[in-house]
C-alpha cells in the first residue's frame, strides 16, 4: 500500500473526527514511541485506525509449512517427556491445553523462524452483494488478526532473539513453562509443581556455566517467558493454521498428534478413518 493510499483512508476514517487535541497528543505519543522502536513510517502515525486493520501471511504457504513443522517439534517434544506421560490423561490434556502456545512460540523463536504480513484484501462491492444471500446460510466468516496483535508476536519473538538462548535453555524452559502447576483442574498439581521447579533448577544450573558473569540471567528469562501466556491462541491458530486446517479445533488437532489417535497430518489432506 502506498502512502498516498494511507493518507486517503485517514481521511475517511474515524480517527479524523477526534477531537484535535486528542490528534496532536496522539501524534506526539506515536512519534515519541515509534523513534524508540524505529518503526512505522509517518503516514502510519498519523492513522489511529492502523493497528486496528485485520492482516494474513505474506507468504502462506512457506510460513504455515515452516510453522507446521514447529508444531510437529513441540508435540515429539512432549512426546519424548517421560514425566509428561507418567500423569493423568485429564492433566495430560489439560497442561496440552493450556500451554501449547508458549511452547509453539518458544519453537518458532528457536527455530528462527520469521514471517511477514500484508492488509487483508476488502472485497468488492459488487462480491458482498453477490454473496450477502449465502453468508447468513454459511458458517460466521472467520476472525482475521490485526496488525497491532501481529507487532506484539513479532515484539516478543525478538525478544527472546535478543536473549540467544542454547539448545539446552530452550529445552529446560519449555519444561518449566509445560509443567504449569497452577493449571485450574489438575489432579496431580503438587507433582507437576515438583517437574517444574526440577525443570527450573535444571535451567539455573546450565546458566551458571555458560553465563557466569550474569546473574540476573535466570530471572529475566522466566520474567521474558511469561509474556508468551499474553498472546491468545485464537491468533496463533488464525495466522498460522487456520489456512490449513480450515475450521477444526487445533487442540483436538494437536491431541490426535500426541496420542497418534489417527494418522491425519498437518496438511490439506481428507480425514482418514479411524
Amino acid at each position: 500500500m502506498t502512502s498516498s493510499s494511507v493518507d486517503m483512508d485517514c481521511e475517511r476514517c474515524q480517527c479524523q473526527q477526534e477531537d484535535n487535541r486528542t490528534a496532536i497528543l496522539y501524534t506526539l505519543l506515536s512519534q515519541n514511541l515509534n523513534h524508540s522502536r524505529g518503526s512505522c513510517s509517518p503516514a502510519h502515525q498519523r492513522c489511529l485506525c492502523h493497528q486496528r486493520r485485520t492482516v494474513c501471511l505474506r507468504t502462506p504457504h512457506v510460513t504455515c509449512q515452516a510453522a507446521s513443522d514447529v508444531l510437529v517439534k513441540t508435540v515429539s517434544f512432549m512426546k519424548n517427556l517421560p514425566s509428561f506421560h507418567l500423569l493423568p490423561r485429564g492433566d495430560q490434556l489439560l497442561l496440552l491445553d493450556s500451554c501449547w502456545v508458549p511452547l509453539f512460540l518458544l519453537g518458532l523463536a528457536q527455530e528462527m523462524v520469521t514471517f511477514e504480513v500484508m492488509e487483508t484484501p476488502a472485497p468488492s462491492m459488487l462480491k458482498k452483494i453477490l454473496l450477502d444471500g449465502q453468508s447468513k446460510r454459511q458458517e460466521p466468516e472467520r476472525t482475521q488478526p490485526t496488525l497491532a496483535a501481529v507487532q506484539r508476536l513479532q515484539c516478543c519473538l525478538n525478544t527472546f532473539w535478543s536473549l540467544d538462548l542454547s539448545p539446552k535453555e530452550y529445552a529446560y524452559l519449555k519444561g518449566a513453562i509445560l509443567f504449569n502447576p497452577d493449571v485450574p483442574g489438575l489432579r496431580a498439581s503438587l507433582y507437576i509443581e515438583s517437574l517444574q521447579r526440577e525443570a527450573q533448577r535444571a535451567l539455573q544450573e546450565v546458566l551458571r556455566p555458560l553465563h557466569p558473569e550474569d546473574q540476573g540471567r535466570f530471572a529475566r528469562i522466566l520474567l521474558i517467558a511469561s509474556t508468551l501466556k499474553s498472546i491468545p491462541p485464537a491468533l496463533i491458530t488464525d495466522l498460522f493454521f487456520r489456512p490449513i486446517i480450515g475450521n477444526a479445533d487445533i487442540v483436538e488437532l494437536i491431541a490426535e498428534m500426541l496420542y497418534e489417535i489417527t494418522s491425519r497430518q498437518l496438511a490439506p489432506t481428507p480425514r482418514m478413518a479411524l
